[in-house]
C-alpha cells in the first residue's frame, strides 16, 4: 500500500521523489522501493522521522509498538499518517506524545488509482492536516472524511470489500462458464460490467434502485434475475459478511 501511495503522488507530481524518504526492516524491500521510485532510503525509523515533515506508518498492525518505540521523541509537532487496521489514532498519540495523527483506511484498488480512502482526524490534528492528507490520497482514488468511531465499518465495506467483489465477479463468470461460454470471456464480461456499473452509480447521481429500474423491463430478462435475488437470502449473507468483518476489525484494536 505504501508503494501504491508513493506511485500515485510521484506520478501526479504532488511530491518530488527527492523529498520522499523510505525505511523498511527488510533491506531487499528497501532497495526495491528506492530503485523503483528513485526515492531516498534511510538506515532507521528515527533517521526517517528526522528527515520528514509527514511520516506515513505502513507496517503490519502487530508491529506498531516497535514502530512507536522507535519514533518516540522524533515526531513532536509533525504529522503522522497511519494506514494500520485496528490501531486507533489515540493509541498512536499516547505512544508518541504531542503528535498530530490522521488515520487512514485505504484499499488495494489504489494500485490502479481507483482506491477508496477514509480519513479520521486525531485529537491534535487540524483541519488543514486532514486536507493535506486528502490532497495526497486523491492521487490514488477517492477520499471521504469520517468520525473514527465508524472506521471498522469502513474496513468491512471498502478495506476488505475488494475481496468480496472479486468473489462475486468470479461467481458470475463461473455461472456463465457452466452455461457454455469460456471462463476468460465470462470474467471479462463480469469484471467490465462491475466496473461500468460502479462508475455509473458514482457519476450519474442516481440511486441504486433508480439504476436497477433503468435496466429492468417489466416481465423481461433482468426482471427474472431480480426476482431470483429478491427471493434468495443474499441480503442476509451480505449483512453477515459485513458484520463479521467489522467485528474482526474491531477485535484487532
Amino acid at each position: 500500500m505504501a508503494s501504491a501511495i508513493m506511485g500515485g503522488i510521484i506520478k501526479s507530481s504532488f511530491v518530488s521523489p527527492l523529498d520522499i524518504f523510505v525505511y523498511d526492516i527488510n533491506n531487499d524491500t528497501l532497495d526495491a522501493l528506492s530503485s523503483k521510485f528513485n526515492v531516498n532510503h534511510t538506515s532507521s525509523i528515527r533517521n526517517l522521522a528526522k528527515s520528514a515533515d509527514v511520516v506515513v506508518i505502513a507496517t503490519k498492525p502487530f508491529a506498531i509498538d516497535d514502530v512507536l518505540n522507535e519514533l518516540r521523541g522524533y515526531t513532536e509537532n509533525k504529522l503522522v499518517v497511519s494506514i494500520l487496521a485496528g490501531v486507533t489514532s489515540e493509541r498512536i498519540e499516547n505512544g508518541l506524545k504531542e503528535t498530530k495523527v490522521v488515520r487512514v483506511m485505504p484499499n488495494t484498488p489504489a494500485f490502479v488509482n481507483e482506491g477508496m480512502c477514509a480519513l479520521c482526524k486525531g485529537k491534535l490534528a487540524q483541519t488543514k492536516d486532514v486536507e493535506y492528507v486528502e490532497s495526497m490520497l486523491k492521487n490514488i482514488g477517492r477520499t471521504v472524511v469520517i468520525d473514527e468511531k465508524y472506521i471498522d465499518i469502513v474496513t468491512a465495506i471498502s478495506g476488505s470489500g475488494p475481496a468480496f467483489y472479486y468473489y462475486i465477479i468470479d461467481l458470475i463468470a463461473k455461472a456463465g462458464e457452466k452455461l457454455g461460454l469460456d471462463y476468460n470471456t465470462c470474467l471479462m464480461l463480469s469484471s467490465q460490467t462491475a466496473l461500468g456499473s460502479a462508475k455509473m452509480l458514482l457519476e450519474s447521481k442516481q440511486s441504486p434502485q433508480e439504476l436497477i429500474n433503468a435496466v429492468t423491463t417489466p416481465g423481461g430478462c433482468t426482471a427474472v434475475g431480480n426476482d431470483v435475488l429478491k427471493n434468495s437470502n443474499i441480503q442476509e449473507i451480505i449483512n453477515k459478511t459485513i458484520k463479521d468483518t467489522m467485528e474482526k476489525a474491531s477485535a484487532l484494536g
